[in-house]
């Protein structure tokens, strides 16, 4: 039987109140995870512990401009004071994922996997590896070769071009007693002067870009959601079914 995800589009959010919901959902999910342990060290055994499940989800969002710095972040990679950010309505938060500096905003597609690892594989870097598939598989629809870049998490065009390689979906996360949270920001109609303000995942020299510059053309980003959405089941075999929003 495939594992069920249960799909929520959270639509325009601000980015505290979602990584809040993400936290909240994978406590849940730890408590689960808790209980299930405690009843199987108890004489209650498996007979109580089989209609304790966690849930798998799949959260997608777009947020009011923001810039997140990951845990092994740097600062230097924050071109703008603080100050100056919050009075061009940016906001700015440190946070738990692994990764640098990052921009979330309008155009952009953020997706959150809150998933159990333990349902699939324990395996982070193939986990990373399989959301980077789902990417190259989207681009893939457009007519565009999305590719990995060794050592660099995420997607590129033309990686192994000198002065051409361009970043379009950035990927971190963070697990806990192997439930994802965080995720990915695929860019689609998304503004890349916003990336100026910053040195995007902390690597100098390389360019951002966007499903609507490399196409010449604005997309239906509902569209593009969709196709994300299709081929997240097809490679992690998954069924998607909608939760209310």
């Amino acid at each position: 039987m495939k594992q069920k995800v249960h799909f929520q589009h959270l639509g325009s959010l601000r980015y505290k109140d979602a990584w809040d919901y993400q936290e909240k959902l994978l406590q849940e999910n730890v408590l689960i995870k808790t209980k299930l342990r405690e009843l199987q060290d108890s004489d209650k055994g498996a007979e109580a512990a089989s209609g304790l499940i966690t849930k798998n989800h799949l959260l997608f969002v777009e947020h009011p401009p923001v810039f997140t710095l990951g845990k092994s972040g740097d600062m230097n990679n924050v071109l703008m004071s603080e100050a100056h950010l919050s009075k061009m309505g940016i906001d700015f938060f440190k946070i738990n994922r692994g990764g640098d500096i990052t921009f979330h905003g309008p155009g952009q597609l953020v997706g959150y996997p809150i998933f159990d690892l333990e349902n699939f594989y324990t395996d982070i870097g193939k986990y990373l590896r399989n959301i980077e598939e789902v990417m190259i598989l989207t681009l893939n629809d457009y007519g565009l070769k999305g590719e990995r870049s060794p050592g660099e998490t995420g997607v590129w065009l033309d990686p192994d071009k000198k002065g051409k390689e361009r970043k379009i979906c950035a990927i971190g996360v963070r697990t806990s007693r192997w439930i994802t949270m965080h995720g990915f920001a695929l860019n689609v109609n998304t503004d890349l002067n916003y990336f100026n303000m910053i040195v995007p995942c902390g690597i100098q020299g390389k360019q951002v870009t966007s499903l609507e510059k490399e196409l010449d053309q604005k997309l239906d980003i509902r569209e593009v959601e969709q196709r994300v959405r299709s081929n997240f089941e097809k490679v992690f075999d998954v069924e998607m079914v909608s939760d209310p929003s």
